[in-house]
């Protein structure tokens, strides 16, 4: 396919996650990476956020519109209703794409189709096995899932085995395109030193600290490694204050630092320079933060996941699946071994700079945009 120079510009809108600048988790940073790269391309491109994550003042983010709505903040609606508002709103403007994000907002993928808008679903990971959702709500994204195949024009995976469950429970083809990262080490420390922490000699986690993230088990891990480096875990709670309080008394034992969620430069400084970069997530798709730890050439341990060794391939190493003493074993190793392990951050990064540019991935976004235009009215 020809590239965007050569057509005419999209009008494109990202809705589904709580806006940009990205200030929560990977769906943010998604929508940022690839809203700004679009409009670098020449497209029009809108985010549509939520209050108390994207300041209501902000018209414009670096050439890419922002639209703040309203939501219910509360734990299991403030996606539905933010979507619900976002996919309304939307329907009065002159998006000839949108791009929604989270199988969990498949309910409302019909509504563009009345402005005859085209719709594309970001179904992310396997989002029913989350231990925060009660049984009502596995079976939501369970029917979520299901709508997801049905109510989009695409629905999109970052995963080939996100793809191959879509394949294999509901008979449904998805369209790979992968999560992306910059395949760069920055040199700035100043975060690293800021936290009392010495480049090149701290263990870093980083995800939301909700508990099929395991921060308990990386913890656990690292009091019964011996390493005595210390563990640094990013990330917050939001919606968790109990599961986040008993972390807090977990990491007491030992030399354990939580600054919270850190983004943008401050984060990259940190995975650029850490000892070595744990992964211990068991659901969903391509993991952001480690693909971007990959990018910044650490050295990355993971939790075996289908999902993580897909992504991590021979540039990384695994531990048993959510096993403690397996991780605390490997993290001994690695420590007193470590010239043996060097060579797994360049080949980490070459990796990413293969497999998950996020060059790569807009283009792929861009196409299959063009694709959809060029099908005909919804």
């Amino acid at each position: 396919m020809p590239h965007s120079e050569t057509r005419q510009p999209l009008d494109v809108a990202i809705l589904g996650t709580r806006g940009i600048p990205a200030c929560y988790g990977g769906f943010e940073t998604f929508a940022e990476e690839l809203s700004l790269r679009l409009f670098q391309r020449g497209h029009r491109v809108t985010v549509y956020g939520r209050p108390g994550y994207v300041d209501p003042r902000l018209a414009i983010y670096r050439g890419v519109r922002i639209s703040v709505l309203p939501c219910w903040r509360h734990k299991y609606f403030e996606t539905l209703t933010h979507t619900a508002v976002s996919t309304t709103t939307a329907l009065f403007h002159s998006h000839d794409v949108i791009l929604i994000c989270n199988a969990a907002n498949a309910v409302f993928s019909w509504v563009p189709h009345l402005a005859g808008q085209k719709v594309a679903l970001n179904v992310d990971g396997i989002e029913r096995l989350r231990k925060k959702w009660n049984w009502l709500g596995r079976i939501f994204y369970g029917l979520s899932e299901y709508l997801a195949t049905e109510l989009p024009d695409v629905a999109i995976s970052d995963a080939r085995a996100i793809q191959d469950y879509y394949r294999r429970e509901h008979g449904a083809e998805t369209v790979f395109i992968p999560y992306g990262a910059p395949p760069e080490k920055v040199s700035g420390v100043e975060t690293v030193l800021e936290l009392g922490l010495d480049p090149g000699r701290y263990v870093l986690y980083v995800s939301r600290l909700e508990p099929e993230n395991n921060a308990h088990l990386v913890i656990e891990a690292y009091l019964n490694s011996g390493v005595d480096l210390p563990l640094v875990l990013v990330g917050d709670a939001p919606y968790n204050p109990l599961y986040k309080k008993s972390l807090k008394e977990q990491a007491a034992k030992g030399n354990v630092i939580m600054p919270g969620a850190i983004y943008g430069a401050p984060y990259r400084e940190l995975l650029s320079h850490c000892f070595c970069f744990v992964q211990a997530t068991e659901v969903g798709g391509t993991h952001p933060a480690l693909v971007e730890a990959m990018g910044a050439a650490s050295l990355v341990l993971a939790n075996d996941t289908v999902e993580n060794r897909e992504v991590v391939g021979d540039s990384g190493l695994l531990y048993p699946f959510n096993d403690a003493r397996g991780l605390g074993l490997l993290l001994r190793e690695v420590y007193r071994r470590p010239e043996h392990y060097r060579d797994l951050g360049t080949r980490a990064q070459r990796r990413v700079a293969h497999h998950y540019s996020w060059e790569a991935v807009v283009r792929s976004y861009e196409d299959l945009f063009y694709e959809l235009v060029a099908n005909g009215p919804a």
